[in-house]
């Protein structure tokens, strides 16, 4: 079934190129084998992924609660899948593969990116990691988070198709929800935490915390003809039941 799909997607890239297709049977049966050979190191990273997710989450029950339930991990399985597929050298396929865990998780993981042991998505929904991403041992992040490309004008594309142009997080890094970190030469250093919401598109230096400011909140009352109320009106900063 493999080599069949795998087969499938090669002899697809030679009727879109008009190539003469003579040895796609052959190409998906030897790249099958390949990824068969790639299935212990596969377990080891998802092992590694499902334990790391564990010791993270004090809601977490048992390994089995993780493996069966968590969508992170869904994801992160077809992405190590697809990325193995992808390394060989298939075309279309490993892309199909992390595009249908992105339907069903809300997480969205090219294949292309290298993502390193005891990975954790934690909560996961509107995750983007780009193709090009580094992401190092240890990493944890959380809902909404984009690791992405800037902006390109719209006749740089083809340059930079197979450039760096989306960020490395190194060894150890956490980066809350809603982080928006973009660009190729942009470089999360080890140890470091990002903030829920900031925007980077610089690097951040080892052992940096990054954080916004705290917000200027405003509260509106429900008594007529005011305003807004301070929040110092209010018993231990709780708004107005």
């Amino acid at each position: 079934m493999l080599a069949e799909q795998v087969s499938s997607s090669i002899r697809h890239d030679c009727n879109r190129y008009n190539m003469t297709c003579q040895e796609c049977n052959e190409k998906g049966y030897e790249i099958s084998l390949k990824v068969l050979e790639s299935v212990p190191s596969i377990r080891r990273f998802l092992a590694l992924d499902v334990r790391a997710a564990f010791e993270g989450d004090p809601a977490a029950k048992s390994y089995d609660e993780i493996i069966f339930s968590y969508p992170g991990i869904l994801a992160i399985t077809v992405y190590r899948v697809a990325h193995v597929l992808y390394e060989f050298g298939v075309p279309m396929l490993p892309r199909i593969m992390t595009e249908y865990a992105h339907s069903k998780t809300g997480i969205d993981i090219h294949p292309g990116a290298h993502i390193n042991e005891s990975f954790v998505i934690d909560h996961g929904t509107g995750v983007v990691i780009g193709e090009t991403t580094n992401i190092g041992k240890n990493v944890r992040i959380y809902q909404g988070v984009t690791l992405g490309a800037l902006s390109l004008p719209k006749d740089a594309c083809e340059q930079l198709r197979d450039k760096k142009r989306h960020p490395t997080i190194e060894d150890d890094v956490i980066i809350y929800a809603g982080a928006t970190i973009l660009g190729g030469n942009t470089v999360i250093g080890a140890r470091s935490v990002v903030g829920g919401n900031v925007w980077i598109t610089e690097s951040v230096p080892p052992d940096t915390r990054v954080f916004m400011e705290k917000p200027q909140l405003v509260y509106k009352c429900k008594t007529p003809g005011q305003v807004s109320c301070p929040m110092d009106e209010f018993p231990d900063n709780n708004s107005p039941g």
